[in-house]
């Protein structure tokens, strides 16, 4: 093996740019082995975990937001369960607008479950980790699921719409095979949208820090954690979540839109049917307008408190999942006597 030296210079200088080079060698050998083990200390992996924060600025309060997160969780499950089991109970119910109602009741279960729990476990028992499979489950979960509800409520919207304006075309409209297509198309969708995102997030190099100031994992306060930099997720995040909201909000006016004017020339109907719409579009809206400024705040805030965005991010989950069996189901006169039944024959048996 060939030695590098240097013969046209005096033997001190010959030795001492030797010895530099040497040194040099050693130098980049050492740091190359240092970021090594840097990564493999700090970058998570399979067994490695994030830490969550709950409400940052709001610590003192956890206990309280615990309770208030708790009795949301309740009434979540009581109601969109109710509307499951008598929607799956009741050959009756069976019709299209029944089986949305089912899957927004679905849709609101899995959102609340993939997170509440482990805020009350923050919020309660201090129990702050979590796995970096699980966040990146929940991640999945939370805003999949998010994407499925705006799906729901357009095909909501589109049946009132055809039961309203073409009620004796309705059932061969909205056939079951049309219902089925329509539930797999807002799975596809949400799919389409949150497989890429997952993967991108799941591939940054967590380097840095490991605590998410959030109360779940949500993407881009996981993202901003990383050693590289998250501007490419948060604009497909803010590009992709833009245009399936916009495109639903505005097809969701429109439905509603062409409903009030089908039934004003509807004498009998007209205070029913404004008095519906006006409860579906408050609902819609206490869902959207969160969903789209917690978004923003995200990606684009910066003056706006840390404890500010977190809550209204939890809020936003859980509101609106509260409030829709009540607006949407409970509203509806067969599912008001399908749990009545309900109730009445377990009170019969017991």
């Amino acid at each position: 093996m060939t030695i590098f030296s240097f013969p046209s210079l005096c033997p001190q200088f010959s030795h001492c740019c030797s010895l530099m080079l040497s040194r040099f060698c050693t130098e980049k050998k050492k740091t190359r082995l240092f970021y090594m083990a840097s990564d493999s200390f700090h970058c998570p992996n399979s067994s490695s975990s994030f830490v969550l924060v709950g409400v940052p600025g709001l610590e003192a309060f956890h206990t309280w937001l615990g309770i208030l997160f708790c009795l949301q969780y309740i009434v979540v499950l009581v109601g969109n369960g109710m509307v499951l089991l008598v929607i799956s109970l009741d050959d009756s119910l069976r019709n299209p607008m029944h089986c949305f109602l089912a899957m927004l009741a679905a849709v609101d279960l899995v959102m609340v479950t993939s997170t509440v729990p482990k805020m009350l476990s923050i919020f309660w028992l201090n129990s702050t980790e979590t796995g970096y499979p699980a966040c990146f489950v929940q991640m999945f979960l939370v805003h999949s699921s998010t994407s499925e509800e705006s799906g729901v409520l357009l095909a909501m919207a589109f049946d009132r719409y055809i039961a309203i304006s073409q009620p004796l075309k309705y059932e061969a409209i909205l056939t079951h095979q049309t219902v089925v297509q329509i539930g797999l198309a807002i799975v596809g969708r949400a799919l389409l949208f949150m497989v890429p995102l997952t993967w991108m997030v799941t591939n940054l190099s967590f380097c840095n820090s490991r605590v998410v100031p959030h109360s779940y994992c949500e993407h881009m306060a996981v993202a901003k954690l990383a050693y590289t930099d998250p501007r490419s997720i948060s604009l497909y995040s803010t590009a992709g979540s833009s245009l399936i909201v916009g495109m639903d909000m505005a097809f969701i006016a429109v439905s509603y839109g062409m409903i009030i004017k089908a039934v004003l020339g509807k004498k009998s109907s007209h205070r029913k049917a404004f008095s519906t719409c006006g409860c579906h579009i408050c609902v819609m809206l206490l869902y959207y307008i969160p969903g789209l400024v917690s978004m923003y705040i995200q990606a684009l805030g910066r003056s706006v408190p840390a404890w500010a965005q977190v809550l209204l991010a939890d809020l936003y989950l859980t509101i609106p999942t509260m409030l829709n069996p009540i607006i949407y189901s409970m509203r509806s006169k067969q599912i008001r006597r399908a749990v009545l039944k309900v109730l009445f024959s377990k009170k019969v048996h017991a």
